[in-house]
């Protein structure tokens, strides 16, 4: 890992609260030349999703999670454009219907993940069951376990094996070749309350703006707790939690499309190679079209 990253690396059984990570950027790059040096990585990365497609062995899931407006859609946006459409899939999550509450939590994220050769972007995830719902424990009943019929049965062993059922659920799934990239975008209490407030001062953003929001930032700190947890109980060394300054969008972007990168070669993926026949037939081939022309 490249050492400018590893500063938001969360490093596995390490307790350290959020309080211990940055939600600004305090570096030496300034904006342009960060804009700059994020078409460069883009541009990589097109390359690496071509190799990633082409080898057809591995499959990238990117997982998203923030308060809101810390910046996930812009940040999902701009990684997007850096990359085939025709290889990439988004979903978003929001609160699950009749048919997903009829299956068990993890039963619609499966349905989601990226084939081999593909990258799967999830905006919110399968974290939702230990972040929101540990927040307003009064969503696990609608689930309808077994045994829990009242929010007082929601414990802490509950809650001990939701963290075991999603370590094993993504262990499985990087055993069968998908690479697992986990993105808390961090931002600070006073800089959602700017970004608040433009959405309500600027007409053309009104349409983000959702009195729902005011009701969970009055919940911040349960929040905070909620995900300090689930990052410390969920960041492997196969499929790590990243947590990203998100004051500064320009470089929240950055550093996302750098760690992608840097997953992405660390993976040494290369275009697969003819045997001799068929490079054989090709010439062939080459010769009859020439012929033809």
């Amino acid at each position: 890992m490249k050492k400018e990253i590893e500063q938001y690396y969360a490093e596995p059984g390490k307790k350290r609260t959020l309080k211990h990570y940055a939600t600004n950027y305090s570096g030496q790059q300034d904006k342009q030349k960060g804009e700059k040096e994020l078409a460069e990585v883009k541009g990589r990365l097109s390359l690496f999703q071509e190799k990633l497609y082409a080898a057809n062995s591995h499959s990238l899931l990117i997982i998203f999670q923030a308060m809101d407006t810390a910046g996930k859609d812009g940040a999902i946006e701009h990684v997007m454009s850096g990359l085939n459409p025709q290889g990439c899939e988004v979903y978003s999550f929001k609160t699950p219907n009749a048919a997903e509450y009829a299956h068990d939590f993890l039963w619609r994220h499966s349905l989601a993940l990226p084939a081999k050769g593909k990258i799967g972007i999830h905006n919110r995830s399968h974290y939702e069951n230990v972040l929101v719902c540990k927040v307003h424990p009064q969503y696990i009943l609608s689930e309808r376990i077994p045994g829990y019929t009242n929010v007082k049965n929601i414990d802490k062993k509950f809650w001990k094996n939701r963290y075991e059922s999603i370590r094993n659920f993504e262990s499985h799934l990087i055993k069968n070749g998908t690479v697992i990239i986990k993105f808390f975008l961090h931002l600070s209490k006073e800089e959602q309350m700017k970004r608040l407030l433009d959405r309500i001062n600027d007409p053309k953003k009104n349409w983000k703006f959702s009195v729902g929001d005011l009701a969970e930032r009055k919940l911040w700190g349960n929040y905070m707790q909620a995900y300090e947890q689930a990052i410390q109980e969920t960041s492997t060394k196969e499929a790590p939690w990243f947590i990203i300054p998100a004051d500064d969008k320009w470089h929240a972007r950055l550093a996302i499309s750098k760690i992608m990168e840097d997953t992405l070669e660390s993976l040494n993926l290369q275009f697969p190679e003819l045997e001799k026949e068929q490079v054989a037939q090709l010439q062939i081939i080459k010769k009859k079209l020439l012929k033809d022309n």
